[in-house]
């Protein structure tokens, strides 16, 4: 680690409170609804999934799957695989994907198509970042939290490596002497 540098990208507080916009749109586009079942992507959306589901006034379901593409490295692997599946059936529910950050769409693409075959009521999207230069799929999200430049991310639960996910910001992971 010692060979790169941070710099804050999007600060604590600017995450909690786009956070609790993001919340108030969930709770009106879900509004006379069932539950919703949040699904985390696990492990980069965890923190973003755990602020987003105490500031959601609507009832809500959890569940976690993982899924990944890219391994130890800055760059996707372009194999998307499945890590850990659902603990409960879907089926007959609105379902809300969380995740931490779309980049190619390649993993997007892959668990729709995954989570469509398991008959949901709806499937919708929330991604707290969104970087569309990077797009090589198309997909539709229904919540972004912030778009952000083709830059590599870390912290707020994205990592390089499983390192830094713990920050409390949102940081670009420069390397050093850059800058």
């Amino acid at each position: 680690m010692a060979e790169s540098k941070l710099r804050v990208l999007i600060s604590h507080n600017q995450l909690q409170a786009r956070i609790q916009q993001l919340a108030g749109e969930i709770d009106r586009d879900y509004a006379g609804r069932g539950p919703i079942y949040l699904l985390c992507v696990l492990k980069g959306a965890v923190l973003f999934f755990s602020d987003l589901a105490r500031a959601i006034s609507h009832p809500v379901r959890m569940d976690f799957i993982g899924i990944s593409s890219y391994g130890k490295g800055k760059t996707s692997s372009g194999e998307v695989k499945l890590t850990k599946d659902l603990d409960t059936s879907i089926e007959g529910y609105d379902i809300l994907v969380v995740e931490d950050i779309l980049d190619s769409g390649l993993t997007l693409n892959y668990l729709v198509h995954v989570l469509e075959q398991r008959h949901p009521k709806s499937i919708r999207i929330a991604t707290l970042l969104d970087k569309p230069e990077r797009r090589v799929r198309p997909v539709r999200v229904d919540y972004v939290g912030f778009q952000i430049p083709d830059e590599f991310v870390v912290g707020y639960g994205l990592d390089y490596a499983e390192d830094y996910r713990q920050l409390r910001d949102i940081c670009v992971l420069e390397p050093e002497g850059s800058g």
